[in-house]
């Protein structure tokens, strides 16, 4: 039996993803500690506002359920934050490598070269005077609650007498370079809406891994867990990740507790946060795509969903293979939710919502065992590179224990929102793109070999080194982009694959930092200055 974790230590954005909870309004602060002891009074003083991931009580709840907050915290610590706050050498010591090299000294793994180099970076990330120390989160539902928790915070570190600095250098709107916080939030529609689509026209974050010990509903399980050897659109076709691949402390995919830094409660229900500025060229994009998109049936959506995996409107492309049949699914997925809203009694609602969680289904759960050519989705298109859905197994019918056995430890948890605003008309300057984050128990492990190996390099995919389409590293040349890309033909169509060539880099870095995400216990820890490794 799956032990229930401990979900008031965890801090709420390693299980939580907050937009989908309404809090579609974001900042990102930075902080440099000058002194240990006020660095250590600061993160005290914070701890009444660090949100966890204990449940929040909807209307009409009882029982011990906590009321949904106007605004989250989160915080976390880069390495030198962690050593500048006094933490002991020998617990330092434990960490991993990565953690303690840092982002930008692994930017060669990363692909951060080119335009996406340190060099052009936010001058945040690239202070001479002053390193990172301090990662903190605001997620509001609203803008003033989001200020009012912002403006909480700034009296925190007033009361530091300026032994905690908060950095300034972030880009913003308008050419300003000197900005001391990034926001973000969900792109609005003409009404005012929050929607879910990012700056190149995709619905983002439809899905993030399941894994066991949390309170989710398990029918979430499809399409988000590891995939077993039955029909991926149901239940039975998903197992929840084990909880090691994503907190310290608990057992991982290799039933093994992963490396974790010492003493033990420093590090249980931990977990490590991967923080990006991912800048997009849109215009590139659109540019790109309507020029590749003259000689397809589907035009530049077609373009668009090969880059992908998904239709813009997010249906799978393996599952429907043109515009028309992911158009007809999406408007019937559409009015099935609305069928549950409408439903006048409680059998209608159980029927509506049997018909929706049906639909539900098609879109998350899905493999690519009936498209292993790449003939409706591309083995290089962005979603089935990052993961894979037991496809590396290449049709080998029964070659592992499961499909997932050599991708169920590159699992990571997705967070973070668009920032700045764009439009069809925008071009690649401007101050537009994606707070991209990641969760897990390893970055090297986890994030960092789905960035090298999957989405930088093909050969796991036999694609030998070309680029994933969207977010690759493709290097310019005189301008002119030098990535490819082959939308494979379906076995037996008698067609031609088509051939994409001089893809520009579509994603550029702009800054970002690796930082440890401590549990409520370990921030106590911190904050008391009696971490004890001996």
């Amino acid at each position: 039996m799956t032990k229930q974790l401990d979900l008031h230590d965890i801090q709420g954005n390693v299980l939580k993803t907050y937009a989908r909870q309404d809090f579609t309004y974001a900042r990102y602060i930075l902080f440099a500690i000058k002194t240990p002891a006020m660095g250590r009074q600061f993160v005290r003083d914070l701890l009444p506002l660090v949100t966890t991931a204990a449940p929040w009580a909807r209307p009409g709840d009882d029982g011990e359920k906590m009321p949904k907050p106007g605004a989250t915290t989160n915080i976390a610590f880069s390495y030198h934050g962690l050593k500048r706050i006094g933490l002991p050498e020998r617990s330092l010591h434990s960490f991993p490598e990565e953690f303690s090299m840092g982002m930008r000294e692994r930017g060669e793994i990363l692909g951060d070269t080119g335009s996406s180099a340190p060099s052009y970076w936010d001058a945040v990330w690239n202070s001479k005077d002053h390193r990172v120390d301090i990662w903190l989160s605001i997620n509001g539902q609203t803008k003033p609650a989001l200020e009012e928790r912002y403006a909480k915070i700034r009296s925190i570190l007033a009361n530091t007498n300026g032994g905690v600095i908060q950095l300034c250098g972030h880009r913003g709107e308008n050419g300003a370079e000197n900005l001391p916080f990034q926001d973000a939030g969900a792109r609005r529609d003409s009404k005012g809406e929050p929607t879910r689509k990012e700056h190149f026209g995709y619905v983002d974050g439809i899905s993030n891994p399941f894994f066991e010990g949390t309170l989710t509903d398990p029918s979430y399980v499809t399409g988000a867990g590891k995939p077993t050897r039955k029909s991926p659109e149901s239940p039975d076709g998903w197992a929840p990740l084990k909880t090691g691949e994503f907190i310290l402390g608990h057992r991982d995919e290799a039933q093994e507790l992963p490396k974790a830094p010492i003493p033990r409660y420093l590090s249980y229900n931990g977990s490590y946060l991967v923080y990006r500025k991912l800048h997009q060229n849109v215009g590139s994009f659109n540019r790109y795509i309507e020029e590749k998109g003259k000689d397809l049936p589907d035009g530049s959506e077609e373009v668009a969903a090969k880059f992908a995996g998904r239709w813009r409107h997010g249906a799978p492309i393996t599952s429907y293979s043109t515009k028309k049949e992911a158009d007809r699914f999406v408007a019937e997925f559409a009015a099935a939710k609305k069928a549950v809203a409408a439903a006048a009694n409680q059998v209608a609602r159980a029927a509506a919502k049997l018909e929706y969680a049906k639909l539900a289904s098609k879109f998350v759960g899905f493999n690519y065992q009936n498209d292993l050519a790449g003939g409706r989705c591309p083995i290089s298109a962005h979603m089935r590179r990052a993961n894979p859905r037991g496809a590396l197994e290449f049709g080998v019918k029964g070659a592992f224990e499961t499909p997932g056995a050599l991708i169920n430890r590159r699992r990571i948890l997705r967070r973070g929102l668009p920032y700045g605003e764009s439009d069809e008309s925008s071009n690649d300057d401007g101050n537009h793109g994606i707070i991209f984050m990641s969760i897990g128990a390893s970055i090297e492990r986890q994030f960092e070999f789905v960035q090298q190996q999957w989405i930088n390099y093909g050969n796991d995919f036999k694609t030998a080194n070309d680029k994933d389409p969207l977010v690759g590293s493709h290097e310019m040349v005189a301008g002119k982009g030098t990535g490819r890309m082959i939308f494979p033909a379906e076995p037996g169509s008698n067609k031609a694959p088509y051939f994409c060539s001089g893809i520009p880099r579509f994603v550029e870095t702009r800054g970002g930092g690796y930082f440890f995400l401590p549990s409520l216990t370990a921030l106590r820890m911190i904050s008391e200055g009696i971490v004890d490794p001996s």
